[in-house]
């Protein structure tokens, strides 16, 4: 066969030659980007009843995740504090109550955006997150993105960060910048917490947000 400048026909009339001339193409995939993916009910289950690592032996609830299913936005935290723990609601202590008043300035409820975390149990005396917990814990997060599809992920704080994008920086030089993640565009911030702890810091995070929110405007206008 002699090459052409079309690559793509030479390839399948090479294939044909080779083997066969019939081709079968995959069908989308019926959740997400993995065809391997729960759906929700599934995945629900799954989580619900999870004894992967030994924070299933100290939690009190499992925190699943709250929001819109099919939300443009995923806000992606640590881990459950000590009330979500007890109510199995994701950001509804202190940081929960901050980060509704940052939805608010930028017009936005919980109801319009999906809240998850890295870990879904409470690690004792809400310490940092164990390898090996983020490990088992990791692909419910990743069945989630690809059952939401968002158009924007957004990591509060540095362990959702460093989870997700595989950096070791400190947060401030995180920010202002835009990563991937399995296929979704992703922009760091700080956590609620650190706001409380440290109000200097929300100068920053309020420009982190207002980027969120025109990013968010417009992906919404180019439906």
């Amino acid at each position: 066969m002699q090459p052409s400048k079309d690559l793509i026909r030479d390839f399948f009339l090479q294939q044909a030659e080779l083997f066969t001339d019939e081709f079968y193409l995959d069908e989308k995939p019926k959740y997400g980007k993995n065809k391997d993916a729960m759906n929700w009910d599934e995945l629900t289950t799954q989580v619900m009843s999870c004894t992967k690592c030994e924070l299933s032996k100290t939690r009190t609830k499992v925190v699943f995740g709250c929001g819109k299913k099919d939300a443009d936005l995923l806000f992606i935290g640590e881990a459950p504090g000590e009330k979500e723990d007890l109510q199995g609601e994701p950001f509804v202590g202190r940081a929960g109550q901050l980060l509704d008043k940052i939805l608010a300035a930028i017009q936005l409820t919980r109801d319009q955006v999906f809240i998850a975390n890295i870990l879904k149990c409470r690690p004792p005396q809400n310490r940092t997150p164990h390898a090996g917990e983020i490990e088992q814990c990791e692909p419910y997060l990743v069945n989630q993105i690809d059952l939401i599809q968002p158009k924007l992920i957004v990591c509060l704080g540095l362990t959702a960060a460093k989870t997700l994008l595989r950096i070791e920086s400190p947060l401030r030089e995180m920010r202002d910048k835009i990563y991937t993640y399995h296929g979704v565009n992703v922009i760091v911030t700080y956590h609620p917490s650190a706001l409380l702890r440290n109000p200097n810091l929300k100068k920053f995070a309020w420009e982190d947000f207002q980027k969120i929110q025109k990013i968010y405007k417009e992906n919404r206008e180019s439906i």
